[in-house]
């Protein structure tokens, strides 16, 4: 559990709940930054050109636009894919775990988190979609018609556990956010008129704030996040499953399963980290989102990558004590050294040594320093799912066929616009809801003699007093 005794506070400033309910909605309440309208308007760029353009382009002329070759029939559509859904456990691993272990410290960071998990996951769905060369065909991928077409779907493809392992994932995931913001968003009607006041109050659901509600709501939420707890296990393995039931050497891997989760939380968790620093310097919440908030995250994504750089020793040393010259070939000859030594070199730098400058607290103080380490920690992780990907199916088992791959201009945009599109959900989020879960927050906020009263509460109760 987190002690406040040790560890600090975890709301400073000795906030009042009206204080609370001003500095988060005060993004919402007030003209958007200029810095803001930039992210959006480049994010909205990125997202138009690879999405608008490139994914028609693809469904157009064939997959043929990509990089992809006889050899590697897999390129950066399945590595972003992968690369995507990792961060998408982002929501779930970090905010339904701590959710369920009763961690409060989660308070100022779980409704990014969750946020993050809804627009990676729908970035990630898209790559399946349009990487089975005939999207118009998708439909016969749904198990909705062995009645009506008399048609059962492949139950043996690897790739129809990906559609109902993503689209269950994107569903819990979005409904635990959703259900999670019910109070927050009746909030927001009490303070808003027109058109706005409409919106905000049908999405909370007629929302009062009854005794009876507000147990239910959190006997919901703990529910929901024992149900969610697997999916973070199953959809990530379902993934790694996808490789490790090929034969090709460097895939064939028992170790893939907890290999896959391990380093889907370790991206996830540092996407979040990036993201709650530019949120906590952008907004100024610096009394929410604390330098032991910081802390704390840190000393996790150090013991993840601990894990993930035992893992790699491990593929290593099973590669030389196999005596399989396949496998060997493919850990001596590819990745140590040769054509794609360098990604796998600088993979090795990102996700086992660089976060290992967390040991020292001065780093995980360093905003600037957190921020630099984990967009080093998601680069290397790209760079893990393209040496998953590449190595092994460039130079399989036949030299004869070898070829090297190289991505287009194609395969670039379409992953730039799945970058748009992330950017410009977290922006309108940021922009358009709360961006913490304000009653949690005020769950841990100071109570009675210490919560001194703000402005508009000490006119209030002077005004009762005056009346008497």
């Amino acid at each position: 559990m987190y002690k406040k005794e040790v560890r600090g506070e975890l709301i400073l400033g000795n906030k009042t709940y009206g204080d609370i309910t001003n500095d988060i909605l005060r993004s919402q309440e007030t003209k958007a930054p200029l810095w803001w309208w930039i992210a959006f308007g480049i994010f909205f760029v990125l997202m138009s050109i690879g999405l608008g353009y490139y994914v028609p382009l693809t469904i157009a002329k064939g997959i043929g636009m990509w990089g992809n070759n006889n050899q590697v029939v897999w390129g950066w559509a399945i590595i972003n894919f992968v690369w995507w859904i990792g961060i998408g456990h982002a929501g779930t691993a970090f905010s339904i775990f701590l959710l369920v272990f009763r961690q409060k410290w989660r308070t100022s960071i779980n409704r990014a988190a969750e946020a993050m998990t809804v627009f990676a996951v729908l970035a990630a769905g898209l790559f399946p979609a349009i990487h089975v060369g005939r999207p118009w065909d998708e439909f016969f991928i749904f198990p909705y018609g062995p009645n009506s077409r008399g048609l059962w779907v492949n139950f043996n493809s690897p790739l129809l556990w990906d559609v109902f392992a993503i689209t269950t994932y994107l569903t819990t995931s979005a409904i635990f956010w959703y259900i999670g913001m019910l109070p927050d968003f009746a909030t927001v009607a009490e303070r808003s008129k027109g058109l706005k006041k409409k919106i905000f109050r049908s999405l909370s659901l007629g929302w009062v704030g009854k005794m009876s509600s507000w147990r239910k709501f959190e006997d919901t939420l703990v529910i929901l996040g024992g149900l969610a707890m697997p999916l973070v296990i199953a959809v990530h393995s379902i993934v790694s499953t996808d490789f490790s039931a090929g034969v090709l050497p460097g895939w064939h891997e028992t170790i893939f399963p907890p290999f896959f989760v391990v380093g889907a939380i370790f991206s996830g968790f540092s996407m979040v980290v990036t993201l709650m620093v530019v949120i906590r310097l952008m907004f100024k919440l610096e009394d929410y989102v604390t330098d032991d908030h910081f802390d704390a995250i840190a000393r996790i994504i150090t013991f993840v990558s601990l894990i993930m750089g035992s893992a790699y020793l491990i593929e290593l040393f099973i590669a030389w004590y196999s005596g399989n010259t396949f496998e060997q070939y493919v850990f001596d000859e590819n990745y140590l050294k040769g054509h794609y030594a360098a990604p796998y070199w600088w993979m090795l730098i990102f996700n086992a040594f660089l976060p290992q400058l967390f040991w020292f607290k001065k780093v995980r103080r360093n905003l600037l320093l957190i921020f630099l380490i984990t967009i080093g920690v998601n680069i290397g992780m790209w760079l893990e799912r393209y040496n998953i990907v590449v190595p092994p199916m460039a130079e399989d088992f036949l030299p004869a066929g070898w070829f090297k791959y190289a991505p287009t201009i194609v395969d670039k945009w379409v992953y730039l616009g799945t970058i748009g599109l992330f950017g410009v959900g977290v922006l309108l989020f940021i922009r358009f809801i709360p961006m913490m879960a304000m009653n949690e927050l005020k769950q841990q906020a100071k109570r009675h003699t210490e919560l001194k009263p703000s402005a508009g509460e000490y006119i209030a109760y002077k005004k009762i007093i005056e009346d008497e």
